[in-house]
């Protein structure tokens, strides 16, 4: 192949021309949303305080929002081979801002997980969902024959194991296991032999299974993996285990069962707001869950934000999320089917993959089908680094398509 072309050499006609407008316009939609139902997201408690225009949660994620599409902009000026040759020194860069966090990180809730950088709390983790997705991408865009040796196949775990332990420390555990199914189906597509993936999901099954088992069955004192007591609980509430032990008494078990329900309240206020907004909802910011506090505050505007729309919106505005959501994916499956070569393809289903596992997880969370850990939903969850990253991702999508006739 001849040197590489770039899209500069291109008449403007044509580059307008090459842009994914379906992906961009669902994009900015789901951005516009997010804003929307931050704004409306309060009590009427909060909404009764006269804060500054730059102490507005809505505000700051607009701020986010310019940050992060004008990075995606940018990113679209160089094609992803020329990124992909600095995917060594960001993955590794992660990694070592990652390994800082305990050092100079903010705590919150128990965990340490964010570097304050004084517009906003940074949060490494999610950044470094991205380096993985560039690393690994160009390492599996290697000749197959070099894919079929065990040393490569576990370089390729290697990969993908160093950030979660790093981020499970944190602890994180929702960020940390977003890494396996990002990991698993690029390496899948990357075609890294059947056998090899086969014995990598059997073994994983067992351990969770093992995992759990220990962690929510065994004695404390016995315990091989010692989780924090947040996320035991968490895990008690979503497989519905009594809090009390068998043995425990009468003023114990009325102590358990108190905890348990204060546990349990968010998940349980998550579903009955998204239930309550019926077909067409309440209206925006007329929400009673969300306007007398039922829905924890704290949490509203990032977790549960899904649980806002439903309630405001209802049946017809939760859909038009998840079908906005569904042209995102849809396309970034045609953008990776198109692409120009194995690198392209990788990154395209990295992005997707990562995507989805955000969306199936905060939404299967906001319906109680999955426990709660924390994991936002791309553009529309409040977060800093959350929709900067999400909007890079999906530009990194862009940049797929915007080059596959490039060379």
């Amino acid at each position: 192949a001849g040197p590489a072309m770039t899209l500069q050499n291109h008449p403007l006609k044509e580059r307008l021309g090459s842009i994914e407008w379906l992906l961009l316009l669902a994009t900015l939609c789901l951005v516009v949303i997010g804003v929307a139902f931050i704004s409306s997201a309060r009590t009427s408690a909060e909404m009764a305080e006269d804060y500054s225009l730059f102490r507005q949660f809505y505000f700051k994620q607009l701020i986010f929002a310019g940050m992060g599409l004008s990075a995606a902009v940018l990113i679209n000026l160089l094609d992803y081979h020329s990124l992909a040759r600095w995917s060594l020194v960001f993955y590794w860069a992660c990694i070592g801002i990652l390994l800082l966090v305990p050092l100079i990180g903010v705590s919150a809730g128990g965990a340490t997980r964010w570097i304050n950088l004084g517009l906003f709390n940074f949060q490494p983790s999610e950044l470094a969902k991205l380096a993985f997705i560039f690393m690994l991408a160009s390492f599996l865009a290697r000749p197959d024959q070099e894919l079929r040796t065990v040393g490569n196949f576990w370089k390729a775990i290697g990969m993908m194991v160093l950030p979660f332990i790093i981020i499970l420390k944190e602890p994180d555990l929702g960020s940390a296991l977003i890494f396996i199914p990002v990991g698993l189906v690029m390496m899948f597509v990357g075609n890294i032999p059947l056998r090899y993936l086969a014995k990598l999901v059997g073994g994983a099954a067992l351990l969770i299974a093992l995992v759990l088992v220990d962690v929510l069955f065994a004695p404390k004192a016995l315990q091989f993996i010692q989780l924090e007591n947040y996320q035991k609980q968490r895990l008690m509430v979503y497989f519905g285990l009594d809090f009390a032990p068998e043995n425990a008494t009468e003023a114990e078990r009325r102590a358990a069962r108190q905890l348990q329900e204060e546990k349990s309240y968010q998940v349980r206020q998550a579903l009955i707001t998204v239930g309550s907004g019926g077909l067409r909802g309440k209206g925006w910011r007329q929400g009673s869950q969300t306007l007398y506090g039922y829905l924890p505050p704290g949490a509203a505007h990032n977790d549960f934000i899904f649980s806002v729309i439903a309630e405001q919106k209802g049946f017809i505005g939760s859909a038009t999320v998840i079908v906005l959501y569904g042209v995102i994916l849809f396309t970034g499956i045609r953008i990776a089917s198109q692409a120009r070569d194995r690198l392209g393809k990788l990154l395209a289903v990295g992005v997707v993959t990562l995507v989805f596992s955000h969306v199936f997880i905060n939404i299967g969370m906001n319906i109680r089908l999955m426990p709660v850990t924390g994991v936002p939903l791309p553009l529309l969850s409040y977060g800093g680094t959350s929709v900067i990253v999400s909007l890079l991702a999906i530009g990194v999508l862009h940049n797929v398509h915007l080059y596959r006739r490039a060379y």
